[in-house]
């Protein structure tokens, strides 16, 4: 009896050795269910021993053969699942790391399937995952066979999708491109075949290829479509498609020269010669390379005229040189004689606005128009230009405002400004109006109608739009072209108009103009931004200031931005002359600070500060207001009055001299006579 029970106890641990050895756990296997060109995920979990990661071969098993496998980012897959079978390479959700997605299904993928790992570091090396699927495609309802699915082909080879029809018979096929049909396109249609069963070869594929396609079957039997899609990406080199012959430079100013290429894959170099050398911008001062391969100028002058070719690569090499583009430097025109600031006529009278220019080396005159800057048109019948001149006959009412005459060359383009204004005519009202809000408050800005009366006063007649009754904001200041609207209600359309006044009255109110404040609870949406999004990379940066500094000069500060700080550039910083809103500077640095010296006295200016990415993506700060007080002014009138004061005293202190000398003089002669 004793013998017995030793056997039964060393048998019992023998067979739990071996359990617990090589033992794979029965699971219940899942059923799924999909149609003809859809698409099923296969859920599959790792169980690591120990819940250590360790490395691992990946099989799937379809009926007793292997079409997919992983290893050590390495994938393979039987032919008829090339395309269509695909790992999911993370966790997402309730999905397991094994887990894989098949698509453009067929009804030949229908069976069983199994998600199998291998440990081939450890011994044994099979643990509990494995885990069985039974698929079934339904075709019943389908017209399609074999579906299409998603090719990447270099340039020059064939491209053949599947669209095979399940009843060839009574069915065809007709295929879509950018929804037009493959047989409309002449570009398409002399190189590609649509066979009897309804596949599409493309041969040979040209880069103007890529794009969706569309396979669209039609039973005429059975009254039914069907319509199946895929997508063709066709790699290419890298190459130039288009190249100027000429291309002009401004002088003295900011340029770019693009190399307009196309790439697929992406670019990764670019390649510049100039007058058949090597062109560096890295050892050219001033000239920077763009994110695109673009050349910067910072600031152009004679050296960088020559001929230049740029040539891109990507990962399969490239195309080739582009053609021979001639660069040269233009000068900008300068005008030689400028327009009034104002011209002043009555009614019925006829006015002629002087303008002429040359280029700065005086070889020729450079183009010359005219225009009115708040944008309506010239009176055709009543207007004329001859050399440069503009003029205007039997003025009316509304020919009044601010002229612009414009003087162009290939480099650049400058612009001198007049104004014509009708005796005892009240000033034309503002315009261009924008606005920006908060949930109590709304702050319009606008342009001036006039910028030959400095004394124009200013009011805001506000209301809600669905009110009646209209309310009045003064300005302040008849040099602010902005002014901010307090106490509003949230989440409302206000509806607002500006008045211009002057000594000869009031003028005529601008158009209407609304905008909403923003609800209670709104959020601004820098707050929603993601970071790796294409266009929204980088922050703006936070909490702008300006303070002036003991030594006179002026210290711009912000906070670094909020997110994207790791794509930084460079900072700009902007500075603006209110209130014609004219750019007074620019800097740039890399710090949270910077020191502004020159600004003129007894002027208003607009600071902001924007941040630049690596890509070239700009997101602005807030605006930063200051006036800068007429220090020398106040000096002088400082000076003037110490002066005056010492003046005064030291004629005091004379006075009372001479006053005690000559009382002591009288005394002396009173003394000597009562001798």
């Amino acid at each position: 009896m004793f013998c017995r029970a030793v056997v039964f106890s060393i048998l019992t641990l023998s067979v739990c050795w071996a359990y617990d050895q090589d033992y794979v756990p029965q699971r219940r296997p899942i059923y799924l269910e999909s149609e003809v060109g859809s698409y099923v995920v296969f859920n599959c979990r790792l169980d690591f021993p120990l819940d250590t990661p360790i490395p691992y071969v990946l099989h799937w098993i379809k009926d007793g053969k292997n079409v997919f496998s992983w290893y050590d980012g390495v994938l393979s897959a039987a032919d008829n699942f090339v395309g269509r079978i695909n790992l999911l390479d993370h966790e997402y959700g309730p999905m397991g790391k094994a887990s894989v997605n098949l698509t453009a299904l067929r009804e030949s993928d229908s069976g069983w399937y199994q998600c199998k790992v291998i440990f081939p570091n450890r011994t044994p090396n099979t643990r509990g995952n494995g885990t069985w699927f039974h698929l079934t495609v339904d075709g019943r309802h389908n017209l399609l066979k074999v579906p299409p699915i998603n090719l990447t082909v270099t340039e020059g080879e064939d491209a053949f999708f599947h669209c095979t029809l399940k009843h060839p018979d009574t069915s065809r096929a007709q295929w879509w491109q950018r929804g037009v049909l493959i047989t409309d396109l002449p570009h398409v249609k002399s190189r590609s075949h649509i066979t009897s069963d309804g596949n599409l070869r493309i041969s040979p594929t040209t880069m103007s290829d890529i794009g969706e396609y569309f396979c669209e079957i039609i039973d005429d039997l059975r009254n039914e479509k069907q319509l199946a899609r895929a997508y063709l990406n066709v790699q290419y080199k890298a190459k130039v498609i288009y190249a100027p012959p000429e291309v002009y430079l401004p002088f003295g100013q900011q340029a770019i020269l693009d190399c307009h290429f196309r790439a697929n894959p992406p670019l990764t170099n670019l390649r510049w010669e100039k007058d058949g050398f090597l062109f560096d911008p890295y050892n050219v001062q001033g000239v920077f390379y763009k994110r695109n391969g673009s050349l910067f100028f910072s600031k152009v002058d004679d050296s960088h005229a020559g001929i230049y070719q740029c040539q891109p690569f990507n990962a399969l090499g490239t195309d080739g040189k582009s053609p021979l583009i001639n660069v040269m430097v233009q000068h900008p025109p300068t005008i030689t004689v400028k327009p009034k600031p104002v011209y002043i006529h009555k009614l019925g009278d006829t006015v002629e606005m002087s303008c002429d220019a040359r280029d700065t080396k005086g070889l020729h005159r450079p183009h010359i128009y005219w225009t009115r800057k708040d944008g309506v048109p010239l009176p055709y019948e009543r207007s004329s230009t001859h050399g440069g001149n503009l003029t205007i006959e039997k003025i009316v009412e509304s020919d009044r405002g601010i002229y612009q005459c414009s003087v162009t060359n290939e480099a650049a383009t400058v612009t001198a400004d007049t104004e014509l204004l009708i005796e005892t005519l009240a000033p034309r009202p503002p315009f261009n109006l924008t606005a920006n809000s908060t949930d109590t408050k709304i702050t319009l800005r606008w342009i001036p109608g006039s910028v030959a009366r400095p004394s124009i006063t200013y009011i805001i007649w506000y209301r809600l739009a669905e009110a009646a009754e209209w309310r009045t904001l003064k300005v302040s200041s008849r040099h602010s072209m902005e002014a901010t609207v307090n106490n509003l209600e949230p989440g409302k359309e206000y509806e607002f108009m500006v008045l211009g006044q002057d000594s000869y009255g009031d003028g005529i109110f601008s158009k209407a103009f609304r905008y909403y404040t923003k609800p209670r609870d709104f959020k601004d949406a820098q707050q929603y931004r993601d970071p790796i999004q294409q266009f929204a990379q980088i922050g703006p940066p936070r909490n702008l200031t300006v303070d002036q500094t003991p030594d006179g000069n002026y210290l711009v500060s912000w906070d670094p931005p909020e997110y994207g700080k790791e794509l930084l550039k460079i900072y700009l910083i902007r500075w603006w002359l209110e209130p014609k809103h004219t750019l007074h500077g620019t800097a740039e640095t890399r710090l949270t600070q910077y020191h502004v010296s020159q600004l003129d006295e007894d002027e208003l200016y607009i600071f902001q500060v924007f941040s630049l990415s690596m890509s070239d993506y700009e997101a602005g700060s807030n605006e930063f207001e200051i006036y800068v007080p007429p220090y020398r002014r106040m000096r002088a009138i400082a000076i003037g009055t110490a002066a005056g004061l010492m003046f005064l005293l030291i004629a005091l202190l004379v006075f009372v001299y001479m006053r005690r000398k000559w009382f002591n003089n009288i005394q002396n002669s009173t003394e000597k006579m009562s001798h």
